[in-house]
């Protein structure tokens, strides 16, 4: 093999190199972005489910399952699209609600629904499925809300007590 050949072969072998390196870097960053639900939808995964809560699992959980009508305990971190945090119940007192119940914002229902304890999921909850066109507190109208969410305890709701007959 002469040098002519050689350098040939060096030249194909370091281009080929170089478009794998960025095929790949533009395959994972692709990857990152369609896990991360605060990273932009393109317009037509936006059009096609705006009202649709976006979750990934951070930790599987491994206790009992959150479902409607069981009581749930949260920590949560509650932030904007561009990383303010609006809300916390970390290091502060937990959230506690029955599942399905109103008073909590739809989105954050749907996206706890299914967790099991122990487990750690983030949301990106749709304006449709949040706070909508109202301003509420530093939270913008129209915002897309992200959630760290841990699940920390699931519990049967208390029975409704029946009520007595009354005396004649």
């Amino acid at each position: 093999m002469n040098i002519k050949n050689a350098i040939i072969w060096i030249v194909v072998v370091v281009v080929i190199g170089f478009a794998a390196y960025y095929a790949y870097k533009a395959y994972t960053a692709n990857k990152l972005k369609q896990a991360d639900p605060t990273a932009q939808q393109s317009g037509d995964q936006a059009a096609a489910n705006p009202d649709q809560v976006q979750g990934q699992e951070v930790t599987v959980g491994t206790g009992a399952e959150a479902k409607p009508g069981t009581v749930v305990t949260v920590d949560y971190v509650g932030k904007l699209t561009d990383g303010t945090v609006f809300d916390t119940s970390v290091g502060k007192q937990p959230l506690t609600f029955t599942l399905g119940e109103q008073g909590i914002i739809p989105g954050f229902q749907i996206g706890v629904n299914g967790m099991k304890v122990g487990g750690e999921r983030l949301l990106a909850i749709p304006p449709s499925l949040g706070y909508g066109t109202q301003q509420v507190g530093t939270i913008p109208p129209n915002s897309t809300l992200v959630f760290e969410v841990k699940l920390l305890k699931v519990e049967e709701a208390p029975a409704t007590a029946p009520i007595a007959p009354a005396i004649q």
